[in-house]
């Protein structure tokens, strides 16, 4: 809890001592924002607001509650007000139908609101913040790209009840609380939004533990997948996928279903008449193993950033490649060229 003389000091409008306390949570804060909007860049600007809203009514805290809980409201309720106004956040199989002719130019569409990935590392920042040492560890299933998409079918308070119940283990009275709802709504939204979850989230999605990393196992595969692509292996390539894998590109409107569809785009990327050679950097996404790709096009002596492939892995197979181009990786920093 918040001491005496520093809530004296906040409601004064003593600056300093507000930001000791605030910037501490701003990683957490921008994580649980971007669970509940999909969007790394939103989650951005929404942090920003969560910190002005809560300087603007900081007389009105009078500490009975945690500070964290305090900003948890507040990001909250940001986060509700934002998805009133917006459309929820995409994946292409939520806007077009599935590509059969792999040599069709591929149409963009950045207007729309796509989901983005976001970078492991930031992840570990909010996972360790001193701010809130007892904070349970950011999960994969929470961060995953299929949670991600499944949850933005959900009506926004049941998806802000879900979060806060499922993903940061607050209680349905404390999630009541925030919300200004009894605990009965909780429990009733909680419920719904768990069985709209099952029926928008692949069987295989959900690890059997709570991991916070890519497995052992994953690693592997991600090495084999990178090797395989500098190589211009389309056989080797093959063998990683499972019969049923999926391959996005957002921002493009097109998408492939099963193994035969993934490879007759990969067969192009990597065979005789190709743009040119591959190489991949190994990095880690949503709590999956991922690879950023650079393309060295014919006649170049430099390779630049083509994009970011994230890979969901099942039963020692690839299930989905998402392969984001780069300006919807914002929050990686990543090099425009090798």
């Amino acid at each position: 809890m918040i001491e005496p003389d520093q809530l004296a000091a906040v409601r004064r409008g003593d600056e300093s001592v507000f930001a000791s306390l605030a910037e501490p949570y701003r990683r957490q804060l921008h994580v649980h924002c971007y669970r509940m909007v999909g969007s790394f860049d939103d989650a951005e600007d929404l942090v920003q607001e969560t910190l002005l809203r809560a300087w603007r009514a900081r007389s009105g805290f009078e500490g009975r509650s945690s500070f964290r809980n305090w900003l948890y409201r507040i990001a909250t309720n940001a986060c509700l007000s934002a998805l009133e106004r917006t459309p929820r956040a995409v994946t292409a199989p939520d806007v077009a139908p599935a590509a059969t002719d792999p040599a069709s130019p591929p149409k963009w569409d950045t207007e729309l609101p796509w989901i983005q990935p976001y970078p492991d590392d930031l992840l570990d920042v909010a996972a360790s913040s001193e701010a809130e040492p007892e904070s349970v560890a950011i999960a994969r299933e929470t961060v995953e790209l299929v949670y991600l998409a499944a949850i933005q079918h959900l009506p926004p308070r049941q998806r802000a009840v879900l979060i806060l119940c499922d993903a940061l283990d607050w209680s349905a009275q404390e999630t009541a609380e925030l919300l200004e709802t009894s605990v009965a709504s909780v429990n009733s939204a909680l419920h719904r939004a768990r069985t709209t979850m099952r029926a928008n989230l692949p069987r295989d999605a959900e690890p059997p533990a709570r991991r916070t990393e890519p497995s052992a196992d994953e690693r592997s595969l991600l090495a084999r997948f990178m090797d395989a692509f500098e190589r211009a292996d389309a056989g080797a390539v093959s063998v990683l996928l499972r019969e049923d894998a999926r391959l996005t590109m957002p921002p493009a409107l097109m998408w492939f279903d099963g193994r035969d569809a993934v490879m007759g785009l990969y067969r192009q990327l990597l065979g005789p008449d190709s743009f040119g050679d591959f190489k991949l950097v190994p990095t880690r996404a949503n709590r999956q193993p991922a690879a950023i790709a650079y393309l060295r096009a014919r006649g170049k002596r430099e390779y630049r950033l083509a994009g970011l492939n994230v890979l969901r892995v099942a039963g020692g197979r690839i299930v989905e490649v998402t392969s984001f181009r780069p300006d919807l990786c914002g929050g990686f920093n990543l090099p425009a060229r090798l």
